[in-house]
């Protein structure tokens, strides 16, 4: 048996997780022993992931774009053909949009497409696929941002569609009272979504995802908090 690894393992379901906050919370579940299907667009990171992961546990990784249906099926697909039922779901993957970012009447539409499509639509198009896998009580996380919350210039894009994605969140945990969904707002992270955000301006003085982040979204995945949104300063506040 490898190092860290149970004799059952739990099964978590994590799109986005070639870097940044997914990489960071997939290699917190791994460590846990928890059975991981990892997806990303880069085939190549995403293998280096897994090869780094499954010295602590079992990890499956398929590479796609979610917007991709055929991907999302074939997501489906394994979880049937392995018998899988996923007790996590982490939608992660998001797009950020063109950088530098720009105001909504200047905003390229096929770009808005783009945006609405990764972080509303196929987070939807993905749990509507494998919501016959998964296991009774399983706990949906779908990540959001204070951009969703707040108006911010030049973000209009980015936060409609997460401002979208918190509503549907909502929406889905009163459809479905057996499971537990969440919105979850990690906060300003040291990644490259951050960085592209920003383009050419320091910022090291963000946390890092294993900061803050990841040990408060470990409270939704192992505590007993009913559905709704938090953010990371919430959480982490009951952390000190």
């Amino acid at each position: 048996m490898k190092k860290g690894m149970r004799t059952e393992n739990r099964t978590a379901l994590i799109t986005g997780a070639s870097r940044g906050f997914g990489l960071s919370l997939a290699e917190r579940l791994a460590k846990k022993g928890w059975q991981l299907l990892l997806t990303a667009r880069d085939p190549s990171r995403l293998l280096a992931v897994r090869r780094r992961l499954e010295q602590y546990s079992i990890v499956i990784a398929v590479s796609g774009d979610i917007k991709d249906e055929i991907h999302l099926l074939e997501i489906a697909g394994i979880l049937e053909s392995r018998g899988l039922q996923p007790e996590l779901v982490v939608n992660n993957a998001s797009e950020l949009g063109i950088s530098p970012l720009k105001p909504l009447l200047e905003h390229p539409v096929e770009d808005l497409h783009r945006v609405f499509h990764t972080n509303m639509i196929a987070p939807v198009s993905l749990l509507q696929k494998i919501f016959p896998y998964l296991k009774e009580g399983a706990r949906i996380i779908n990540v959001t941002s204070d951009a969703g919350s707040e108006a911010y210039e030049t973000w209009g894009a980015y936060g409609g569609s997460k401002a979208g994605l918190d509503h549907m969140t909502s929406v889905l945990g009163r459809e479905n009272p057996g499971y537990k969904f969440y919105a979850f707002d990690p906060g300003d992270m040291r990644t490259d979504m951050q960085q592209a955000a920003f383009p050419g301006e320091d910022i090291s003085d963000r946390p890092l995802p294993g900061d803050y982040a990841v040990p408060a979204i470990m409270q939704l995945i192992e505590g007993s908090k009913p559905g709704g949104r938090y953010t990371v300063q919430t959480l982490v506040k009951q952390l000190l």
